[in-house]
């Protein structure tokens, strides 16, 4: 058996499928915004269920400054797996962009019963909140 199809099984049975195509990723990290939303469009259209690829789209949609698409695809995120905190970050820091405090909170406090533990995307948030408020305090 080939090392390409043992790590193909291996991440099917360990759940990678539902990582984001690569190349979506890759683009985002490159910041090509209009290359991230084909290729992780062509990932959703394949996998219609996938809360990364979905809470992906979002994410990229917000950077390009197309809020409405980024609200779509985050609460796509939500659908099959409201405990997604990725997705509860991404569209709390959009709501603040949207300058809907009350929205981000929701989702912070989302957040809060969702980490047990502390998690990063509740600290994100909790921040992004705190820089809003004092933005909006001067």
């Amino acid at each position: 058996m080939s090392l390409t199809l043992l790590i193909s099984v291996a991440c099917l049975v360990a759940g990678c499928a539902t990582q984001p195509a690569p190349a979506g990723k890759a683009a985002i990290a490159a910041k090509d915004w209009k290359a991230a939303i084909r290729s992780l469009s062509s990932a959703a259209l394949r996998d219609t269920r996938n809360a990364d690829i979905e809470n992906y789209l979002g994410y990229t949609y917000r950077q390009s400054g197309q809020l409405p698409l980024a609200f779509t695809h985050y609460q796509r995120a939500l659908q099959p797996d409201p405990r997604h905190r990725g997705a509860h970050e991404y569209i709390g820091e959009a709501h603040l962009m949207a300058n809907n405090l009350a929205k981000a909170e929701e989702h912070l406090a989302a957040l809060q019963r969702i980490c047990l533990i502390p998690c990063e995307e509740y600290e994100d948030l909790k921040k992004a909140v705190a820089e809003y408020r004092a933005r909006a305090a001067k």
